[in-house]
């Protein structure tokens, strides 16, 4: 008997990225405004406290704060860690020290890095400066980084307005993940069969519902889905929704909204998968439609799923997949 061994699971750097645009009220339009203006800004609490970075509640009482106030570039070190690989998009390129300094004339501390020789150097209690960035543009960036400086401490707050002019009213705030993603050896075998245009799920032996994408175990029974099992290509759609707004950086600059994203349960599957219908008006998708996959390019995957012209679906087939 020859036995195939499982194939190799694969692994692949992967990105989640979402960067999404941020409307900034009166307190952190001065704050943002006020750094591109080396102008550092907290906001002063009904008890007194000054808080940098300004928040626009008290954090106590949740009473409403405006009362801005201008506090030093310079302040002490509260506590650090020291970075010995600083990674893409950090604000250094060498080793350095994530730090909280508490700025002269605040109460609350701000993190941010300290461009420090070595871990030797840095210690709770250090003073140091901001080290203003040469292209400033409103955001936190525009403090480059810290640096040690042999100083005093600083006056005391002084109010402040709070007005610039042509302040920053809205910033763009990227969220990203960059990770390496392994599959596992369940995943792996459907994305294989996936670039032979085939899409292939797990039987779970005790529920027999089959998974797809398969997931190695069953969440249910808590047991191994070793069973292999081609379902589709085609399926009915269950449940769908009409999107009005492109995503940016969506992949597909050929796709144009409106357009149409349904749970598609393939023939013989256990469970319903997502994908975009197309060859089809919006306005024309519904509960029921039976579809088939059209390939991308390569055949790596489908790209969209559009109607096979068989009947709708009686809801009776489907209704326990929604």
């Amino acid at each position: 008997m020859t036995v195939t061994p499982p194939p190799e699971a694969l692994r692949a750097p992967l990105v989640v990225e979402f960067p999404f645009t941020r409307s900034l009220g009166p307190v952190q339009s001065a704050f943002l405004t006020g750094l591109r203006e080396r102008t550092v800004l907290g906001v002063r609490t009904g008890s007194g406290e000054v808080l940098v970075p300004p928040v626009e509640y008290d954090p106590a009482t949740a009473a409403e704060l405006r009362d801005l106030v201008e506090v030093a570039a310079t302040g002490t070190v509260t506590t650090w860690a020291w970075n010995h690989e600083p990674r893409p998009g950090q604000p250094l390129t060498t080793p350095f020290a994530w730090v909280l300094v508490r700025l002269d004339g605040a109460d609350t501390a701000l993190l941010h890095a300290l461009d420090a020789p070595g871990p030797d150097t840095v210690h709770t209690g250090l003073r140091v400066r901001i080290r203003w960035a040469a292209d400033r543009i409103g955001a936190i960036t525009d403090i480059a980084c810290f640096e040690p400086h042999d100083s005093g401490p600083a006056p005391g707050p002084q109010a402040h307005d709070g007005l610039f002019d042509a302040p920053v009213t809205g910033i763009v705030a990227a969220a990203r993940l960059d990770y390496t993603y392994s599959p596992g050896r369940a995943q792996t075998r459907y994305l294989h069969a996936l670039a032979e245009r085939r899409t292939v799920g797990e039987r779970c032996p005790r529920c027999t519902k089959v998974y797809v994408p398969p997931r190695g175990a069953c969440p249910t029974c808590g047991v191994a889905t070793t069973d292999q099992v081609e379902v589709g290509p085609r399926g009915t759609v269950t449940t769908y929704c009409i999107v009005n707004i492109k995503a940016r950086n969506a992949g597909n600059d050929a796709v144009e909204v409106p357009y149409v994203y349904a749970h598609i349960a393939l023939d013989g599957a256990g469970l319903a998968l997502h994908g975009r219908i197309g060859g089809i008006p919006y306005d024309q998708v519904r509960m029921g439609l039976r579809v088939e996959p059209v390939w991308s390019e390569g055949g790596r995957y489908p790209d969209h799923y559009r109607p096979t012209g068989e009947p709708d679906a009686d809801y009776d087939t489907y209704k326990e997949l929604l």
